[in-house]
């Protein structure tokens, strides 16, 4: 490898995961990562009693192959890669996953699918397993970093995208490859890096698939490029690369220094926020900014003349506009990309949970008829993508004007939920699939994961 090559992205960040060693993880992080791994689980527990998680394993078995790797929640087991793309699909369908706010990312749906996967496949120990979960959470991070929210922009997902190149490094850190090898993969997964934002316009089903392609892909690239496939050298900073592929006219802005900035030394699963509502994460400041004014002020629909959103200019193509979808949605996923729904839900019901995605509460014409008096404007203080800020004026009938403003996300890397926190949501979505004690037997396996000699002492329990 000549000294250009040596100085790439790829390069540097295979030499990061193949050096990785979980003893140089500072306890505390990798207590978190726990954290994280267990709320994920939770959530795919969940989805497994949702139409979309139906009709998405029912696809899987159409293919009618047998298989030896577990699917979180179904007590059935699919062929390797089905089962990482079943896996990622139940842990990102309800949007209740953890989020990476710098890097606008949500790395546990793609990455801990990949390490379950894997890991079966290679018996590997509950160290190994951790510490692939560690290692690819923070090259995910970094790589979505990079475009500092740029992705969304241009209609691309990118936790499809920055997702297949982590799982494609931790794939191979769980196959044991050389550091020659995992830059292959990292050059065979641009051409498998995928995701698309058109989802927005209807609703669709799509983007819950996309972690778990990204695992899929991970796992075809690391597996290629073990077996001696030649990928390309510059799949990140290359003049067809990511970045310039994807970034046409905003690359840029893209600071590449972010990608490899800071390995070893700054853990970025410590900037991963747990959310604490099912919706997409631009909302959730203007979720709790209207919970605020409706608690302080004991506020009914009837005293509403009309409610103004402030949210940051990068958040608005994704979750107010257009104006007039968001303000009715027809189905569950759009509300939980809807501004205009989720204000009012919060303002009606002094709450927003998975219940309020039933059939029935969307339906509700009192929520209806307040989201028509929602709009949006632009934060002209947005702390965008560091927090996700947002503010809401709401102007009552009599006159006043009520304005609160949230300044970072509940949940967040500086405002984080506590393990309890975390706990009991782990135990209100296992409620809807999982007796308690059940849920109490997993969640004691994934905390103790660490000290299993085999990944079997996990599945077994899971």
């Amino acid at each position: 490898m000549n000294k250009q090559a040596s100085q790439t992205i790829s390069t540097k960040l295979s030499q990061f995961v193949h050096g990785f060693n979980l003893n140089n993880v500072p306890l505390d992080v990798q207590q978190y990562a726990l954290q994280l791994i267990l709320d994920g689980t939770g959530i795919a527990y969940a989805s497994t009693q949702y139409d979309f998680s139906k009709k998405g394993l029912e696809a899987l078995r159409l293919f009618k192959e047998p298989g030896e790797h577990i699917v979180l929640g179904t007590g059935e087991k699919m062929p390797y890669r089905d089962a990482a793309l079943a896996n990622g699909l139940l842990i990102h369908g309800l949007d209740f996953d953890d989020t990476h706010v710098a890097g606008v990312v949500h790395m546990t749906s793609a990455v801990w699918p990949c390490v379950l996967a894997v890991a079966e496949k290679c018996n590997s120990t509950g160290e190994e397993m951790l510490a692939a979960y560690i290692a690819g959470m923070e090259v995910g991070a970094r790589l979505g970093m990079v475009a500092k929210g740029a992705f969304h922009q241009v209609g691309h997902h990118p936790t499809g995208i920055a997702g297949a190149f982590a799982c494609s490094l931790v794939a191979a850190m769980l196959m044991k490859l050389p550091v020659e090898q995992m830059t292959m993969a990292q050059g065979i997964a641009l051409s498998m890096a995928s995701g698309n934002f058109e989802f927005l316009e209807d609703g669709a089903w799509t983007k819950r698939y996309h972690p778990g392609w990204a695992a899929v892909s991970g796992i075809m690239a690391a597996t290629f490029a073990k077996a001696g496939y030649i990928g390309p050298s510059l799949p990140y900073e290359g003049r067809f690369g990511l970045y310039n592929s994807h970034l046409i006219g905003l690359e840029p802005g893209c600071d590449y220094d972010l990608a490899t900035a800071g390995l070893n030394s700054v853990w970025e699963v410590m900037n991963v926020g747990v959310k604490p509502y099912p919706s997409c994460h631009f909302t959730h400041a203007c979720i709790d900014a209207t919970l605020h004014l409706t608690k302080e002020h004991q506020l009914t629909v009837d005293q509403i003349e009309s409610i103004t959103a402030l949210v940051p200019e990068e958040v608005v193509k994704t979750v107010c506009e257009p104006l007039e979808n968001k303000q009715a949605p027809t189905c569950a996923y759009e509300a939980q990309f809807s501004v205009p729904y989720l204000v009012a839900v919060a303002l009606v019901r002094h709450d927003f949970t998975l219940a309020d995605l039933e059939p029935t509460p969307l339906a509700d014409p009192v929520v209806a008829a307040l989201a028509k008096k929602v709009i949006y404007q632009v934060d002209p203080n947005s702390g965008f993508p560091t927090y996700y800020s947002g503010e809401v004026h709401i102007t009552l009938k009599d006159g006043r004007v009520l304005k609160h403003r949230e300044h970072k996300n509940r949940g967040c890397f500086d405002r984080p939920l506590s393990a309890d926190d975390i706990a009991k949501k782990f135990f209100l979505n296992c409620q809807l699939a999982i007796s308690k004690n059940k849920a109490t037997e997993i969640q004691q396996a994934i905390l103790n994961l660490a000290s299993f000699s085999s990944v079997t002492e996990l599945t077994s329990h899971l």
